[in-house]
């Protein structure tokens, strides 16, 4: 087995090369024994199934002993700090070994040490509220370790345990006793390769694979409070794109891995598969037809660390992860916390944030522990609409210029800032608890996670020139005069548990037994709207005054809600030998998709029965006689349209890692899924990573992958309003009806059962040690995909015969379809470099990460069979459906970033270049690049307590703006040619897409306290 070792000397000084490691290591006891990257052979653990735990660098510090015991009182002088140099500083004061992860222990912050007291005291002291531990393995070898790795590890002993008359002997061990014990350590661990966690972005070293290890303290310094957006600040392959009047997308936000789909990235917590967000974009929004999962619903201080791994990983953990995997690890301190509030707002004074945390960690005996969190978090809206230049009122006439006389005099005064285009109202409370507990010769665990979120947006404004959504009374005036602005009020309730028992065998074999259930529901209830056609029922039916309906209509209603959940059980057995590491697994899944009806107001067409109007002639040429039906704004779902269905899926796996030779491993992974519905499919993997040298290594990767047809793409259906480029460039309403792959209306067009996707993954790596502190990799990838499901266009009458047939039968104008109708073509390269050094009295981590990404369509079609084949297939997936995959996500990423720190103070500073993207919508536009600056700065006031501040978009940056698929443009004068508005339009910026939104800068403050 080969290992890398480094030396570096205790004071800071650079690191000294690896070619002079065994003369220093002779002359020099005062050194810094830097091991590199290893994992615990004796202990091995699964973070995720059939990759080997990741565990940091272990640094030992040996300094000259001197034969002191317990008992004696030393006088120590160690300032709160970094935990790396606590524990150097006390190495050298008592000079003695200490053998400790430096990537760890950065991690945490100990406690001041002044006076005098014995060693053991003072080390106690020091690690005191933090995650790490003092053990003493059965060489007498003192080390720093987690504490949820002592507990499972029978070779280690609490330092508390350690006797008298054991740890006197330890300490004063002479250097030649340290030396052995050293290479006893070294004889336990081989190497493998994880990134330290301070450093955001760096790939890990010896993995086949690209998997970046991004730190609770890398995420905090983004200064976001959604972990959607702090991972898109950190992680380029990783986006998270804004849009606004999208209905349900404006409140769960659509996120995706090197440029594909939502549904394409498999999200896990603890290493546990996560269930999906019950709701679907069918809007046009990036991720149309697609349903993600809700990246927000877990709070940001219940992370422990987030795990991405940047490659097809279907064979290993099943549907959907053929972008990569996010794994969410979930904090799993004993004691120890914090408690924390941010407070911050945009540059135009709007969109103000209150973010509220608390953690802590509780000790279970001496054997488990309890680690829970609570977040409030409450957003206001922001608001970036254009003014509103079209006539709001009848009577306007259009001049030869193309401007319009106001007619009805209210025009003249009319409101003009009638839109909210922005970001939605929000107000999230969210729990989490995790907790681990030893019994017999495993380990009990188990998480649990709740989040529950208010969210109100906006819809369209009605004007009182809109015949159908606000339909003229006998006074000859709208039914609400002024207009009014629908909101869509979101309620997001977001459950999940697990409990599971691992035990370990002595023969290094363990096996791991789990049940996991999680839920996602969302329930939509229209406000500040109205029924129009309930205006015409009070009039005609009930026989209402024109006063009397406008304050006896209802102006809201429950519309309908979705919910989405996962059960899963899993059994995983792993078996560790010395070359060579095999896995297997099978796994029971359950999912069920429910969408609940609403009330009768908010779906109902009161004044038309089966397409004809029941009050025609009744108006006597005053007022309306057949308005819109349903909730202006966001209409209800009906009886008919409810659901309730399950699926069930069983899957086997077996995975192996091997060492073919010293520098040479290969790994592979073989599973077999069986869904009810489309049937088996068998996928496998094959990577392999090779240490060319000491600093060089290639690394590839092969594999297979599906994705299975969502819930969501197989059962929903509803009529809902979606706005659409007119003729004339602007948007009209539309109602469009979606249809599940099973209703009449897909059957009687011949349209098939969804079957899932199939993809295939390659990709090729080099990792390049150029200095012991300087790391550079540089990854390829290649994603075919083909039969990917897509949502078609919006499917009118006149396309073809069978299909005016069809949708006369279902009473819809206008139809869209999820098919199997694309395949696509992905390219792209990851890039990652870091370098850590020192320097203006600190310490300083540059990380420069990009990506860049392409995907293609190369095919689309038609179901073979059906009556769309006779549809131009150009008319079933429009040039916008093609540009939603090709265009609307930046081609390329670029994240440079600089972490400095220096005694009490820490400064993140951030650069992330958004490339060019481009969206059609109605016209083509492409929006330039644009570079955002994020700056942090964090100041322990004392031990515990930090304050810091710091903006995001410093530089206050916003996308180009928008000269496409506007609303609401025009210019108005009155009788004596004065200009009252002229405007470009409502959206200002694309409501389409925007990779970094378009609020602006926002500016914070916040304080930490740690206990």
């Amino acid at each position: 087995m080969k290992i890398r070792l480094m030396l570096a000397k205790v004071a800071p000084i650079k690191i000294k090369r690896k070619k002079n490691i065994k003369k220093k290591k002779q002359n020099h006891r005062g050194f810094l024994f830097v091991s590199c990257l290893y994992k615990l052979r004796s202990n091995q653990t699964h973070l995720l199934s059939g990759l080997s735990v990741l565990v940091p660098a272990i640094f030992s510090l040996s300094v000259q002993a001197a034969t002191q015991t317990t008992g004696q009182m030393v006088q120590f002088d160690i300032k709160a700090q970094r935990a790396d140099k606590a524990l150097i500083e006390y190495a050298k004061q008592t000079e003695q070994t200490v053998v400790f992860s430096y990537e760890l222990a950065k991690q945490y912050d100990a406690n001041s040490v002044y006076g005098f007291y014995t060693q053991l005291d003072a080390l106690e002291a020091l690690l005191g509220g933090t995650e790490l531990d003092a053990v003493v393995d059965q060489n007498g070898l003192l080390s720093i370790k987690l504490k949820q790795i002592n507990r499972n590890d029978n070779n280690m002993m609490k330092l508390s345990a350690v006797s008298a008359a054991v740890l006197p002997a330890l300490l004063a061990v002479n250097s030649q006793g340290v030396n052995a014990a050293e290479e006893v350590a070294q004889e336990k661990i081989e190497k493998i390769a994880i990134v330290g966690s301070r450093v955001a972005g760096r790939s890990v070293e010896d993995l086949p694979v690209p998997v970046d290890i991004l730190s609770a303290e890398a995420l905090e310094n983004t200064g976001q409070t959604e972990v959607g957006r702090m991972l898109q600040s950190i992680a380029p392959s990783f986006n998270f794109s804004s849009s606004a009047i999208s209905d349900g997308t404006d409140a769960l936000r659509p996120a995706t891995l090197r440029g594909l789909g939502p549904d394409q990235t498999l999200v896990l917590i603890n290493g546990k598969r996560r269930h999906q967000a019950s709701i679907i974009h069918i809007n046009g929004s990036v991720g149309r037809g697609t349903a993600g999962t809700d990246m927000n619903a877990i709070p940001a201080s219940a992370i422990k660390r987030i795990e991405v791994l940047r490659d097809g990983a279907a064979a290993q953990y099943g549907s959907d992860a053929i972008a990569g995997v996010i794994n969410i690890v979930l904090k799993d301190g004993s004691e120890g916390g914090k408690a924390a509030i941010n407070y911050g707002q945009y540059s135009e004074g709007d969109g103000e944030t209150i973010n509220l945390d608390f953690n802590k960690g509780f000790a279970l005996g001496d054997d488990g522990y309890l680690n829970t969190t609570i977040n409030y978090r409450d957003r206001a809206p922001t608001n970036r609409a254009g003014l509103h230049g079209s006539c709001q009122f009848y009577g306007c006439t259009e001049l030869s210029d193309g401007t319009l006389l106001a007619g009805d005099p209210r025009e003249l005064t009319a409101d003009r800032d009638t839109f909210r285009i922005g970001d939605a109202d929000s107000q999230q409370f969210g729990l989490t608890i995790n907790t681990g507990y030893e019994l017999g010769d495993g380990e009990l665990y188990g998480f649990i996670t709740y989040s529950t979120r208010e969210n109100e947006s906006a819809a369209f404004f009605r004007h009182n020139a809109n015949a159908g959504g606000n339909p003229v009374l006998q006074d000859n005036d709208a039914t609400i005069p002024l207009g009014f602005l629908p909101k869509i009020n979101t309620t997001i309730d977001d459950i999940s548990y697990n409990f599971g028992y691992k035990t370990e065998f002595d023969n290094d074999a363990s096996l791991d037994l789990s049940y996991t259930y999680g839920e996602n529901s969302i329930d939509y209830t229209t406000s500040d709207t109205i029924n129009a056609s309930y205006a015409n029922f009070l009039r005609y039916n009930q026989g209402l005054s024109a006063a009397d309906i406008r304050t006896t209509i209802p102006r809201e209603a429950y519309a309908y809600g979705m919910e989405l959940s996962l059960q899963t059980i899993n059994i995983d057995f792993t078996q560790n030998f010395d070359d060579y590491s095999l896995a297997m697994g099978a796994e029971i899944r359950t999912d069920e998709y429910r969408i609940l009806e609403g009330n009768e107001y908010a779906y109902r067409d009161y004044d038309t029965t089966n397409g004809v109007s029941i009050y025609n002639g009744l108006s006597g040429g005053v007022g309306s006689e057949d308005a819109s039906g349903g909730s202006q704004g966001f209409g209800g779902s009906s009886p008919a349209s409810s659901v309730d269905e399950s699926r069930d899926v069983i899957s086997f796996y077996i995975d192996a890692e091997a060492y073919v030779i010293e520098d040479v491993i290969l790994s592979g992974a073989l599973r077999y899924d069986n869904y009810k519905g489309f049937g088996d499919t068998v996928n496998f993997k094959l990577a392999g990573n090779w240490s060319v040298t000491d600093d060089i290594s290639l690394r590839g990767a092969l594999s297979s992958g599906f994705r299975a047809p969502s819930m969501q793409q197989l059962y929903f259906n509803n009529v809902s309003t979606q706005f659409v480029v007119g003729a004339n460039g602007n948007l009209v309403a539309e109602e469009v009806g979606t249809f599940r792959n099973d209703s009449t209306l897909a059957q009687s067009l011949g349209i098939p059962k969804l079957k899932e996707e199939k993809s295939q993954n390659r990709s090729l790596g080099i990792v390049y040690n150029v200095t012991d502190n300087i790391n550079v990799t540089v990854d390829y990838y290649s994603i075919d995909i083909d039969d990917r499901i897509v949502i078609s266009d919006r499917l009118g009458k006149g396309l073809s015969t069978s299909l005016d047939a069809a949708l006369n039968s279902a009473g819809a104008g206008v139809g869209q379809f999820f098919l199997n109708g694309a395949d696509t073509e992905t390219r792209g390269v990851d890039f990652v470099a870091t370098w850590n050094t020192e320097g203006l009295g600190g310490t300083l981590d540059f990380t420069l990460a990009a990506n860049f990404t392409k995907t293609d369509v190369v095919s689309l079609f038609s179901p073979a069979g059906s009556s769309l084949e006779t549809v131009n297939v150009d008319d079933i997936f429009s040039a916008e459906d093609i540009s939603i995959i090709e265009e609307w996500q930046p081609e390329d990423r670029i994240n440079l970033s600089a972490l400095y720190q220096r005694d009490d103070w820490t400064v993140n500073l951030s650069l992330n270049r958004f490339g060019e993207y481009t969206v059609e919508d109605g016209g083509r536009q492409t929006y330039g690049a644009e570079i955002l600056t994020d700056v942090k700065v964090n100041y322990f006031v004392t031990e515990d307590l930090s304050v810091n501040i710091g903006a995001n978009n410093l530089f206050d940056v916003y996308p180009d703006k928008n000269e496409i698929g506007n609303s609401r443009s025009g210019t108005i004068v009155d009788a004596s040619g004065n200009t009252v508005i002229s405007s470009s339009g409502v959206f200002d910026y694309s409501r389409r897409s925007a990779p970094f939104g378009f609020n602006g800068a926002y500016y914070y403050v916040g304080a930490e306290y740690r206990f």
